[in-house]
């Protein structure tokens, strides 16, 4: 065998180790454990309440994200919502646990809550950190 095929044999063996490390670096799940809190509520509404009202607030979660300082990010859409006789879920990020604790205290959740508590019948609330 002469020198090139030699190193042509070794180059391509180095690429396809390479390429194999790639790509089990890549493949590699990520994640993070960050600080924030995350407060997710799964609702069951009252049968008197309506779509609309229903939709409002859930709607109204957004308002209140705006004007509470340390909300980073809210979920109004729930995808699954346990005990089974619950209607919906919603969850906000807040940047820290002081931001969790002072937003129940904000004007703007008091003006949710006078949405939120004629049409709720309950209510399951966790608040998770790490």
């Amino acid at each position: 065998m002469n020198r090139t095929k030699i190193f042509k044999a070794a180059l391509a063996l180095a690429v396809a180790l390479g390429l194999f490390g790639a790509g089990l670096l890549t493949g590699k799940n990520t994640f993070h454990q960050p600080t924030s809190v995350i407060h997710v509520v799964a609702v069951q509404w009252t049968p008197e309440s309506t779509p609309e009202q229903q939709k409002a607030a859930l709607d109204a979660v957004k308002n209140m994200a705006a004007e509470v300082p340390g909300i980073k990010n809210i979920w109004i859409k729930s995808t699954r919502v346990q005990p089974r006789d619950y209607n919906a879920a919603f969850a906000i990020e807040f940047e820290n646990k002081e931001a969790a604790e002072a937003y129940a205290k904000h004007p703007a959740h008091d003006a949710w809550m006078k949405i939120y508590e004629p049409i709720h019948k309950e209510s399951r609330s966790l608040q998770i950190t790490n």
